[in-house]
């Protein structure tokens, strides 16, 4: 079982960039696929980004592509999202979620009921 902790939320203005990373427990983390979901207050959470576990394939909603970025160092156990470009928007709380690579295959799932492991989440919050 991986155990994720997120880091590198803050308070930033609009246009201003964040990193947030996500430490995995697990030596296994390689084999799994990684994504960031968020959620707003009174909101769903929602899938920002996916990545395969090795990193060759990844994907984005609409309202992030261009402006974030979703990478992982499985050497390191940590996933990593840049966000560029922030806007209020964006305000939520960011969460890291693992399946294992063997459930999901070729598949990048957007869909935070297909993601066994969830990280506490960091927030993050872009004002105007």
């Amino acid at each position: 079982q991986v155990q994720l902790v997120e880091s590198g939320g803050g308070l930033v203005q609009a246009g201003d960039s964040l990193r947030l990373s996500c430490a995995a427990s697990d030596r296994t983390f390689s084999t799994y696929t990684m994504a960031w979901f968020r959620q707003a207050p009174g909101k769903e959470r929602e899938y920002v980004a996916g990545i395969r576990w090795s990193g060759e394939s990844t994907n984005y909603a609409d309202s992030v592509k261009g402006r974030f970025t979703i990478s992982r160092d499985n050497a390191k156990n940590t996933l990593y999202l840049q966000m560029n470009s922030l806007k209020p928007e964006d305000t939520a709380v960011y969460y890291c979620a693992a399946v294992h690579g063997r459930l999901t295959q070729w598949r990048l799932p957007q869909s935070k009921d297909e993601y066994a492991y969830w990280g506490q989440g960091t927030q993050v919050t872009v004002s105007s």
